[in-house]
């Protein structure tokens, strides 16, 4: 008699453990897709500061081809729409969000440039890095200040596949950056307007 509530305690305890763990087995799934080089160590920072803030596993596939399509020769920028199409084309299994980085500048018609460009909603997103380096205007590179560039530009395009608008609040990942001063104001972050789907 003494064992058995032992064991129903073990059995019970064990049963809480699997319900604890089984969510983060069904986390999304975000990967990072290198379009062409990209840095290394900008892909590690991304991989490690990503999920406490978009609740979601990230994984970083092997680099692709920048695609030759989606590169206007006339401005020496590539095509936001043209690369999420591009992302498309590929096959990237289950995973829940693919977001491409590249390390060439980018552009969407009627601007002069993007920082990145995303499906609203959707699957795909894309960064472009050159223009959130302080050595893209003639300064000295900082390279802690571009990392945290390239996350909230990253945060931002992702919350745009789950549906999320600009947002008015300016420390709000989601505010529009018409410059990287804004870039630099803003965090990370999304604000108590955009509330992640579960």
């Amino acid at each position: 008699m003494g064992a058995r509530p032992r064991y129903v305690l073990l059995f019970i305890l064990a049963l809480a453990c699997s319900r604890d763990h089984h969510p983060a087995s069904q986390r999304r799934n975000i990967l990072l897709v290198p379009i062409g080089p990209v840095p290394a160590d900008l892909l590690g920072h991304l991989r490690e500061q990503l999920p406490a803030i978009v609740k979601s596993e990230v994984t970083i596939a092997p680099n692709i081809a920048a695609p030759e399509s989606a590169f206007d020769a006339s401005r020496h920028q590539y095509v936001g729409s043209a690369l999420l199409a591009d992302l498309k084309s590929h096959d990237f299994g289950a995973a829940d969000r693919v977001v491409g980085i590249i390390d060439a500048d980018a552009y969407a018609p009627g601007l002069n440039f993007i920082f990145g460009q995303a499906m609203k909603p959707g699957r795909f997103a894309v960064v472009a890095l050159p223009r959130l380096r302080e050595s893209f205007r003639g300064r000295p590179d900082d390279e802690a200040r571009f990392r945290n560039r390239a996350l909230k530009e990253t945060v931002h395009e992702l919350g745009h596949t789950f549906g999320f608008e600009h947002c008015d609040d300016r420390r709000c990942v989601m505010h529009f950056s018409n410059s990287l001063g804004e870039t630099d104001y803003k965090t990370a972050l999304f604000c108590s307007n955009e509330q992640l789907p579960e």
